[in-house]
């Protein structure tokens, strides 16, 4: 069905595409590639919310070369979207080209769209076809498909921990437990997400920043405070610059929450029954706000009332060749009461930094829609 070169002209796509890595949010990121009697006439990629999508910047790429786009095939990453959004449909712009053959990885997920672009396309006659790097290109936006399929954001919890599972000494220590290529790689995944969360108990004790700073990126992901009582201190570092949402329970006191709002903070109220932060309708929230993956980074009873409430989708560790004993561990949560419930995942991907081992390691049965071919 697809030949060698299309495979390296969906390459392609898929490279542009990750030039978006960091910039899309809340769209997904999405490669274009025009080719016309062998050559390639024109190039795009998916710029920031309300500019050009990657078709359109593909078709003006070819024109500012003096290329006519008339009988051209696209290699696109994901189907041309078929509504009016921020942007026009980039089917219309494709049918309006008159090109001759569009190959798509996969179908978009948004139920706005799902089929509705590649139809669109063959009933103007297009030359449609789907599903070339499918799996890549659902790779590429698992974030943007967790939020349309199943309205919440891709969950990924990040921790640092030595070969015993241990994230710092009894007084708090930390800094540093893994080396300095892990500690980058960790700053390259905050940037490709689009939030970061901790707990207030990482706040209080290690008053992080919460920001990408050891990777160069053209934005900072929205930070994300999870403090039922609102108790975070005045002075915390997290209150800095860009605004933060705090989400806390209905117990919280009133006249701080107001002194967080004129601090700029803005406070979102979810209680459970036990008067705690609801986490499930959290991640619901953070869909509904545009969240495509969120990167947890907070302490080991944080991380382990995500796990226990379903809220994780796949765990990022950094593993240091040193031990510590009696130490806090990665995660706080009561122990199965069989070794056949015990919580299953996947290994998704290990790699050596350095010193360090990167796991990445996904829940059995965490997933998302597979990519329609």
């Amino acid at each position: 069905m697809f030949s060698q070169s299309d495979f390296t002209y969906m390459e392609r796509a898929l490279a542009l595409a990750s030039r978006g890595m960091y910039t899309t949010t809340p769209n997904p990121r999405v490669g274009c590639v025009l080719v016309k009697n062998g050559e390639v006439i024109g190039m795009g990629f998916t710029q920031p919310a309300g500019q050009d999508h990657a078709e359109v910047r593909a078709l003006k790429d070819a024109r500012s070369r003096g290329k006519d786009p008339r009988g051209a095939t696209a290699y696109v990453t994901l189907e041309p979207c078929s509504h009016f959004g921020r942007t026009p449909p980039c089917a219309h712009a494709l049918i309006d080209a008159r090109v001759e053959k569009v190959i798509a990885a996969m179908e978009d997920p948004n139920p706005t769209v799902s089929g509705r672009g590649l139809a669109m396309l063959r009933d103007a006659g297009i030359d449609v076809r789907c599903g070339l790097l499918a799996t890549e290109a659902h790779e590429m936006n698992i974030g943007f498909v967790s939020r349309m399929t199943r309205r919440r954001p891709w969950v990924r919890l990040k921790v640092a921990a030595t070969l015993d599972g241990r994230t710092g000494l009894p007084s708090g220590e930390s800094q540093w437990i893994t080396g300095e290529d892990a500690r980058a790689d960790g700053h390259a995944w905050r940037a490709r997400a689009c939030a970061i969360l901790t707990g207030i108990g990482t706040v209080r004790e290690d008053d992080p920043q919460l920001t990408v700073r050891a990777v160069d990126t053209p934005r900072q992901p929205q930070r994300v405070l999870i403090d039922s009582r609102l108790d975070v201190p005045l002075d915390a570092r997290i209150l800095d610059g860009a605004p933060p949402w705090i989400f806390h329970s209905a117990d919280a006191d009133a006249q701080r929450a107001d002194t967080l709002r004129e601090k700029g903070a803005e406070l979102i109220e979810l209680s459970n029954e036990h008067g705690k932060v609801d986490l499930p309708a959290m991640l619901t929230a953070l869909a509904d706000r545009g969240i495509n993956e969120l990167h947890v980074e907070a302490g080991h009873k944080l991380n382990g009332s995500l796990l226990r409430e379903g809220c994780v989708d796949e765990l990022l560790i950094y593993l240091a060749p040193s031990l510590l004993g009696s130490a806090p561990g990665m995660f706080d949560f009561a122990p199965p009461a069989t070794l056949d419930a015990r919580p299953h995942l996947k290994f998704h991907r290990i790699d050596r930094l350095g010193d360090d081992l990167r796991i990445l390691a996904r829940f059995a049965d965490a997933h998302v829609a597979a990519p329609v071919l």
